[in-house]
């Protein structure tokens, strides 16, 4: 009897998991539903969602070409800005700014989002308050404007007091020519001398309008919450009839409500461009342990396809940054280093040297920002992945703003999840987020711009891609393959560790599989898999993603460890029927075809400067067969980096 028992309790705990596997299934399908309901809301026309009474909310109320202010800003969009033509929702920006309505703008990366506060500013009396929370932003905004011989100015904690002077005097002034005010959030909510001014300014009538950019940075459920954007509120409060626009590349819907009511804005009129960028090519690869052969595959790229093109270089760190800076301006790359903790003067160096293109490659932390309006950039390369979708959205997004064909390469790294996740692990929902970007990059089946699109709350069909994704490009799709018993081997591993009170970071816990490192962590019944260590590496995170494995943190005066422990969803692995499936085990090295170069179609090709070593060459043609659009698997001649010189930022003269 007493075996009969436990063979009940045993079967009553399965019975349990099951309930709470379906549990959380039901759960993921009602977060679905409600997200499709709400687009199906949103296409619904706007005015019903609002219940405003400026209910002319749709798009269409605002393409309109017979409003009072249309021969000016049309005049002004061709002989200020030297434009043609209004991109896609500027005009119905534009109209609804002139029309002194509060504004939310949910635009791409590259979709010139900063000319439909610009075009009003230029074409209404007094000046408009730019609030922005990157310098190297407003530098290269104020570049542009007076290349274009608009008058904008810029206040920060560098500025002379001479220039604070003569801003505050501009504020009061009906008759100045200064249009453009940029500060960053941090003048508004420390400087109490400049809010005096601004209510001077509000007060005469010079106040135009305020516009908040990358306005996901008041919510703290945004991907860049940042506590100075919270004491915007009081700009509403203090100059309530100022209209104000705020605008965005990556906000939710959730977002973008909590920064209205961070904003205090009451109602507004929401314009929403759809997230595509059809010139963009998006592609993750395996990113090499070896640091060698990481800096090799990159400076390949750059002086093969990309020879004489413009592009970044995203790192996770600072100290990445200069390590990769130096790697690559030894081995012949025009590189320059660009990152928070740099000397401001030479921040500014690198940014203009890379503008006027003196520099190729800016090599750069995520303080090489937001805004960035270099139009020929020709590849976004991340050295490490994004902490976040949004975070990847907008980076990669830098390049091809001139709609031309640009590259966006994502190295993905099993360490690099641990390494992130013990930064983001004290942040709201900074390990959430983190998931979704690791999803993305273990994904080896689904369109690139389909989980963006999930993402962003849109739904996209991925025969629009356009063979413009890694995953289109695949000739065969990757089969599912039943990893149960690989996820009961880990299960039994970390069974063992715990019962010795010892804790397995993942690196151990793979060594402990692979049957290598420390004798005591193995297990004798655990057979080693033959797989390659990036494909073991692959099913620990799919495991880790699908809450078997779960992440444990211990915190140490000079650092935050991550381990692995036993998930929630472990307990299911008892019922013998559970299976745990993983898109097919293959290696990326072996399914990518060679590309030509991204600007290949473009006026003034480099055909006759792309030159890859003829032995590269020869292995091409061996081959038999030409590459669509993903990277290059051929490895020319091991490229050497000296070891001990000096390691400091170098900027280039």
């Amino acid at each position: 009897l007493e075996e009969v028992l436990v063979s009940i309790e045993n079967e009553l705990q399965a019975v349990e998991l099951q309930i709470q596997e379906l549990v959380d299934k039901q759960q993921e399908l009602l977060q679905e539903k409600m997200r499709v309901k709400c687009l199906l809301r949103e296409s619904l026309d706007d005015s019903e969602a609002s219940g405003s009474k400026d209910s002319e909310t749709s798009a269409k109320s605002w393409n309109k070409t017979d409003f009072p202010w249309y021969e000016k800003i049309t005049s002004a969009l061709l002989e200020k800005f030297k434009l043609q033509k209004f991109r896609s929702l500027q005009l119905e920006t534009v109209n609804a700014a002139m029309a002194r309505k509060d504004i939310f703008l949910v635009m791409p990366t590259g979709g010139g989002k900063s000319l439909c506060y610009q075009l009003p500013a230029v074409c209404s009396d007094g000046f408009t308050l730019v609030i922005c929370p990157l310098i190297s932003l407003m530098e290269d905004q104020l570049m542009v404007l007076e290349q274009l011989g608009i008058s904008a100015t810029l206040l920060n904690a560098s500025s002379s007091k001479e220039h604070v002077k003569w801003v505050h005097t501009e504020m009061l002034n009906r008759n100045s020519q200064l249009k453009l005010i940029y500060v960053t959030p941090e003048k508004i909510a420390k400087s109490k001398m400049f809010m005096s001014k601004l209510e001077k300014a509000y007060q005469a009538g010079c106040l135009a309008r305020i516009a908040v950019d990358e306005v996901h940075c008041c919510s703290q459920w945004g991907h860049d919450f940042r506590p100075d954007y919270k004491s915007l509120g009081i700009l509403k409060r203090q100059f309530p009839s100022v209209p104000l626009i705020g605008l965005t590349a990556t906000a939710t819907n959730h977002v973008l409500r909590d920064a209205q009511k961070i904003l205090h804005v009451q109602t507004c009129i929401t314009f929403t461009a759809s997230f595509n960028r059809p010139n963009l090519y998006y592609e993750v690869r395996h990113k090499p342990s070896n640091n060698e052969d990481f800096i090799e595959d990159i400076v390949k790229m750059v002086n093969g396809r990309y020879k004489g093109l413009s592009g970044i270089v995203y790192c996770f760190s600072q100290k990445d940054s200069e390590q990769v800076t130096m790697n690559l301006q030894k081995l012949g790359i025009k590189a320059g280093t660009y990152h928070a903790n740099m000397d401001a003067k030479y921040k500014t160096r690198v940014h203009k040297g890379w503008a006027s293109n003196q520099i190729q490659v800016v090599v750069a932390t995520v303080a090489f920002g937001m805004g960035i309006d270099k139009p020929d950039v020709r590849f976004v390369i991340h050295h490490s992945m994004s902490k976040s979708m949004e975070n990847y959205y907008q980076e990669s997004g830098r390049a091809g703003r001139d709609d031309q064909k640009a590259d966006c390469i994502l190295y993905y790294g099993f360490g690099d999840i641990f390494r992130i996740s013990s930064m983001v692990v004290m942040e709201n929902v900074g390990q959430e987020k983190l998931y979704d970007m690791v999803s993305y990059c273990q994904s080896m089946n689904k369109c690139r711009r389909v989980l963006i699109a999930q993402h962003f709350d849109e739904v996209w069909d991925s025969a629009n891609c356009n063979k413009m994704c890694d995953n289109c490009c695949r000739e065969n799709s990757c089969k599912k393959m039943d990893i149960t018993g690989y996820c009961r081997d880990l299960i039994k591993i970390l069974e063992q560790a715990e019962s010795m009170s010892e804790k397995l970071t993942p690196l151990k816990l793979i060594d402990a599989w692979s049957g290598k490192g420390v004798s005591k962590f193995r297990v004798a019944e655990v057979t080693p898999p033959k797989h390659s260590r990036e494909e073991l590496e692959r099913i620990i995170a799919h495991l880790l993603l699908q809450k078997y494995l779960k992440e444990d943190f211990s915190f140490t005066a000079f650092a935050t460890i991550s381990y692995l422990k036993i998930g929630p969803k472990a307990g299911l692995l008892k019922n013998e029927a559970h299976i745990v499936t993983i898109e097919g085990i293959t290696s990326r090295k072996s399914i990518y075809k060679d590309k030509p170069s991204p600007s290949s179609n473009l006026e003034g090709s480099r055909e006759d400067a792309q030159t890859v070593s003829k032995a590269v060459q020869d292995v091409k043609k061996s081959q038999g067969h030409k590459r669509p659009n993903c990277g290059s698997n051929v490895k020319p001649k091991k490229l050497k980096l000296r070891a001990g010189e000096e390691d400091q930022p170098v900027v280039l003269d």
